[in-house]
């Protein structure tokens, strides 16, 4: 029997209580940090294959696409497209350097913030592709005759001149280096839209692997602009890809 007062709740029950209210409390609280961390696990999980798989985020290093991209954007890569579609004339694409193009490849900026890219990058959450990853706009695919330039100054793919205004950099000609040349298929030419600050296919026709960037090479087609936000912008086909013929026999 209790030695407590009658009314007077016992201190021993009372501290009884306490530690089963402690040791429940305990419980709750490591059930809830488990779900948490299971969410979390789960959330990284389903990051990481969406980035390997659907799409990735890319940060844009260089001058080379300006005006359409500008150093320090982030830009989301479509890879579906590239696994499951066709690669087309005027597409942004992201791709390997495909036979030591970045021989000196570019600055990434500082240690932390290499660092702190490459850390958000692995479960999607921020951009910061490798040192041999470029970025440039397919001008020609397989089959096709790209030629530069014409007695107005133009580029042409397969006898029909572009008009390039909407994207190439105000002041830029078309290319200052001429250029004929025929598309292997299976493989693209590329160029930067800062045609003066673009070391594209024009200026590796004498590598012994050539000019051109192999299909397999590209890990996708750019879609958006996603930051800042001030740049917020969907990456579009330029209307003046749309009507260029094919050149079946590929001359």
């Amino acid at each position: 029997m209790s030695d407590s007062p009658a009314g007077l709740p016992s201190e021993e029950g009372d501290g009884l209580a306490a530690t089963e209210k402690e040791k429940e409390d305990t419980k709750v609280g490591w059930s809830a940090a488990k779900e948490i961390a299971i969410i979390i696990v789960i959330a990284l999980v389903l990051s990481s294959l969406v980035r390997a798989f659907v799409f990735q985020a890319f940060w844009i290093p260089s001058g080379s696409m300006e005006n359409t991209l500008l150093p320090e954007d982030r830009i989301l890569v479509n890879k579906l497209s590239t696994h499951f579609g066709e690669i087309h004339r005027g597409d942004v694409v992201v791709f390997s350097d495909p036979s030591n193009w970045l021989s000196a490849g570019f600055d990434q900026g500082n240690i932390v913030q290499r660092s702190v890219r490459k850390a958000f990058s692995i479960v999607g959450l921020a951009a910061s592709p490798s040192d041999r990853d470029l970025v440039k706009r397919v001008i020609g695919v397989g089959g096709d005759k790209v030629v530069c330039c014409d007695a107005q100054g133009r580029m042409s793919v397969n006898g029909q001149a572009l008009d390039e205004k909407s994207y190439l950099y105000p002041g830029d000609a078309p290319s200052d280096e001429p250029f004929n040349v025929t598309v292997p298929v299976g493989s693209l030419w590329v160029m930067g839209d800062h045609r003066s600050e673009s070391g594209d296919s024009r200026f590796h026709q004498q590598d012994p692997a050539g000019p051109f960037v192999p299909v397999d090479k590209v890990l996708g087609r750019g879609v958006w602009v996603g930051w800042p936000v001030s740049r917020w912008s969907v990456l579009r086909v330029p209307e003046t890809f749309s009507s260029i013929p094919v050149n079946p026999a590929g001359k």
